[in-house]
């Protein structure tokens, strides 16, 4: 194998025992085929072996779980249904309550200004709700229904589509928590015909 020799010459510094700051190359030998030899090929500092930098194998350790980390994962396990079910309950009052809230405000704004006739209006109807009251004595029943009949008829004379729509509203629901009973009535019925007409096993 044939060498070059290391620096720009083979001169000697102009004085002797300092430093060399000059500049130098790298020159790599190669192996001459043939007879002829090639030429030197030039390598840089950082592609040397002395100057490469160790590859690092990183591995991410995970840390352990410590007791109170567990208690909260246990606590989160446990309050999970219960979470589930108040999101629930919270899904379908939120509609409710946004329209009683909705309702109360559509009150408030009418009540700020209201019609001329509205407070005359008002207690007569109230009047007829107090009537009611006082002549249903001795019963319940006749506590609920007179004053809320009393109520209601005197209503609609002054508020007629108003009360049409509501007495439409509340038939629909009468209606159909009529016809909820009727099939609930009769699958209660059909089961206990079935009940009898089983033959008894003998022994």
């Amino acid at each position: 194998m044939a060498f070059r020799g290391i620096g720009q010459g083979d001169s000697q510094p102009a004085m002797p025992g300092a430093p060399r700051l000059q500049p130098f190359a790298v020159f790599a030998a190669e192996p001459a085929g043939d007879g002829e030899q090639k030429a030197a090929t030039s390598l840089n500092l950082d592609e040397l072996s002395v100057y490469a930098a160790p590859q690092q194998n990183l591995r991410h350790a995970e840390l352990e779980a410590g007791q109170v980390e567990e208690r909260v994962a246990t606590l989160r396990k446990l309050a999970e249904p219960y979470t589930s079910w108040c999101q629930g309950a919270y899904g379908q009052i939120k509609p409710k309550v946004q329209n009683v809230v909705q309702f109360g405000n559509d009150t408030y704004g009418y009540l700020q200004n209201p019609p001329k006739d509205f407070y005359p209006r008002a207690g007569i109807i109230g009047f007829a709700g107090v009537l009611g009251l006082f002549l249903a004595r001795g019963s319940r029943v006749k506590k609920l229904l007179y004053p809320a009949g009393f109520v209601a008829v005197a209503a609609s004379l002054y508020y007629p589509e108003q009360a049409a729509a509501v007495a439409k509203s509340t038939g629909d629901s009468v209606y159909e928590f009529a016809v909820q009973g009727y099939a609930s009535v009769e699958k209660i019925l059909k089961s206990q015909s079935k009940d009898r007409n089983k033959p008894e096993n003998k022994p």
